[in-house]
């Protein structure tokens, strides 16, 4: 039997909880929720698959949860979401910088909600057996299994979308990708995103591969490839 997924919520809006948590519960998901980053840190996140954050919150903020999650060696890997009302391009590249690893919007659609949730979780699963375990260009190597990556032996800690687009770039190296074909692999159908979430997310990828940061390339007009290094 497939263990069901443990998602936290954390919003001090309460009747907005409950709302989530009954529809994630009717979705087969096991879901629990906090009215404050202070109560979530007082929990032992390593236990969740997903994080659905408020930002605006009396006390600590839904950002410095995010940074505070990167800390700790049992919850930088963590994913999660910001559900907020904080909803300029700012704030949202803000929160992709924190490692988000979606950001949606109030007010939103609990269908919508419910599409991200599945999608970002969908990212997190293991590859095929068939796949293979590991990629590797020089120093830069990438564990498919244990959905890690090292830059010359040292650890490099991407978000699951960072990850994916990595993966698939390296995977076909040579080949360039549109922003179009890059969506539709690393993003499900079910969830609509636009062209410059894919720039975003390069831009933030390349951040953290150190010298190999070059080898994504962006062609004008076409898309992105990852080439060897010159």
């Amino acid at each position: 039997m497939k263990e069901r997924k443990k998602i936290l919520v954390v919003d001090d809006e309460q009747d907005l909880c409950e709302i989530l948590l009954y529809n994630l519960k009717a979705a087969d998901y096991q879901a629990e929720a906090v009215y404050s980053a202070e109560e979530a840190i007082k929990k032992d996140l390593s236990q969740y698959d997903l994080l659905l954050l408020d930002v605006m919150m009396p006390g600590m903020s839904g950002f410095e949860l995010a940074s505070w999650l990167k800390t700790g060696r049992e919850t930088r890997q963590l994913p999660f979401i910001f559900l907020t009302a904080k909803d300029t391009e700012e704030d949202m590249l803000q929160g992709f910088g924190l490692g988000a690893d979606d950001y949606v919007k109030k007010p939103f659609s609990v269908r919508e909600v419910m599409a991200r949730v599945k999608a970002v979780l969908n990212r997190s699963e293991s590859p095929d057996a068939d796949n293979p375990k590991s990629l590797q260009y020089e120093g830069l190597a990438i564990d498919l299994i244990h959905k890690s990556v090292t830059v010359d032996g040292e650890a490099v800690l991407l978000t699951k979308t960072e990850f994916e687009l990595l993966a698939l770039l390296l995977s076909h190296r040579g080949k360039v990708f549109s922003r179009q074909q890059i969506l539709e692999s690393v993003w499900p159908q079910d969830v609509i995103v636009t062209d410059r979430t894919v720039d975003v997310n390069v831009t933030r990828m390349r951040k953290k591969i150190g010298r190999y940061a070059g080898c994504i390339v962006c062609r004008q007009g076409f898309g992105y490839i990852f080439e060897s290094e010159k």
